[in-house]
């Protein structure tokens, strides 16, 4: 996968957090080299986060987050700071931008708190520091920027790489499961939803982990799945398929064949594979009158026959015989409360990045709402959860 095209669920987040007017988006043009964000005099000139892929040595791949003002005013402000909180979900690292002449505020103090009540590395960039005529003394985690004449751009590059040099262990999507001259078998179905002329990323990633682990495979639809496996000279080590064919492909691999699906690797690789199997105990204990989230980690056109908004709610109601009801969410439109559900069914988080997964898993369970993805579901919900994660559980 090149540098360009990967995906943003697989890139460090760094996100530039400060008041209106501190100069957060004049200091990321700087940091990207590009006019990413509209720059203004007028307070509360960045409304939305903008958000930019880049390389950023030494880290690699990178998304860059200008927020707006965590000081915004009005209705629309508060709705501007609520978007700002969400984004703090999806940071691997935080930029506080401070006006070096106003020194930091109540506000930033804030922030601080939040960065660190989540664990979240953070550097503070005293911006503007061309119009001080003193410069006091500041922390191992500070430094003076100015954006306007460039000083300390590259140094705070530095900074921010310095958060995350800790190297961390490798995880792999599929590969570690197999050995090298293996055989894997895709099973992707071809139907309305499925986008025209291209596979979607969870199909994209795991294939390029099995080719980068050396790992042959052999894809097809379920509609040609048997006369594959009856060409194929000895059986697979393992069939990956798509959640929404597993009952029909369950029947047509023989039970000696490991059998999974993209989204059951997803729930190990950027969730928590347990959790997310509790969840899957709780489809059996809803009662009529339960409201059930339905939760999607991307925003995409609906079409007929779309997997969240109407298979997964018949399937539910199928299985549990009850009088469910349904919300539903999509891209970073996660609640904070979630006391009103009796369970949340989440996708398989291809689009969203490991810290973002792991804050809705953990919402979820301190708040104690059992919380199960699409793949794990549908096994659960078709009888063969046990199979499907044994090749991951043992």
């Amino acid at each position: 996968m090149s540098l360009n095209s990967t995906p943003s669920g697989e890139r460090l987040h760094i996100a530039f957090f400060g008041l209106r007017n501190a100069g957060k988006s004049s200091l990321v043009n700087a940091v990207t080299n590009q006019k990413l964000s509209v720059v203004s005099d007028v307070p509360g000139t960045t409304t939305d986060p903008v958000k930019k892929a880049m390389e950023l040595l030494p880290l690699g791949p990178v998304l860059i987050i200008d927020t707006p003002g965590f000081d915004d005013e009005g209705t629309l402000g508060a709705l501007r700071v609520e978007t700002t909180r969400r984004v703090l979900a999806q940071s691997d690292i935080a930029v506080l931008v401070l006006d070096a002449a106003k020194g930091a505020t109540a506000i930033d103090e804030e922030l601080l708190s939040l960065f660190r009540e989540r664990r979240l590395p953070f550097v503070i960039a005293y911006n503007k520091a061309d119009t001080l005529q003193a410069r006091p003394p500041l922390g191992e985690n500070a430094l003076y920027t100015s954006a306007l004449t460039g000083e300390n751009i590259e140094a705070l590059k530095n900074a921010i790489g310095a958060l995350c040099t800790e190297k961390k262990e490798e995880k792999y999507l599929v590969r570690d499961l197999l050995s090298p001259g293996d055989m894997a078998l895709l099973v992707i179905p071809i139907d309305k939803a499925a986008p025209k002329g291209r596979l979607i990323l969870p199909q994209q990633q795991v294939m390029r982990d099995l080719l980068d682990g050396g790992i042959a495979f052999v894809t097809c639809r379920e509609t040609e799945l048997a006369q594959t496996l009856d060409a194929m000279k000895t059986p697979p080590q393992l069939v990956i398929t798509d959640s929404q064919v597993f009952s029909r492909v369950a029947a047509l691999v023989p039970e000696s064949v490991p059998l999974t699906s993209f989204s059951i690797l997803f729930a190990r690789y950027k969730g928590n594979l347990f959790q997310l199997l509790d969840g899957a105990n709780a489809l059996s204990r809803l009662q009529d009158g339960d409201t059930v989230l339905i939760s999607e980690g991307c925003t995409h056109h609906r079409q007929c026959g779309d997997i969240g908004t109407e298979k997964m709610p018949a399937w539910i109601k199928r299985y549990t015989q009850k009088n469910v009801r349904f919300a539903f969410t999509s891209g970073g439109d996660f609640p904070e409360d979630l006391s009103p559900f009796a369970l949340v069914v989440h996708c398989g988080g291809c689009m969203l990045n490991e810290r973002e997964m792991h804050a809705r898993l953990d919402r979820a369970a301190a708040q104690g709402v059992p919380i199960v993805n699409y793949g794990m579901a549908i096994a659960e919900m078709h009888g063969i959860l046990k199979r499907s994660v044994e090749v991951i559980t043992g």
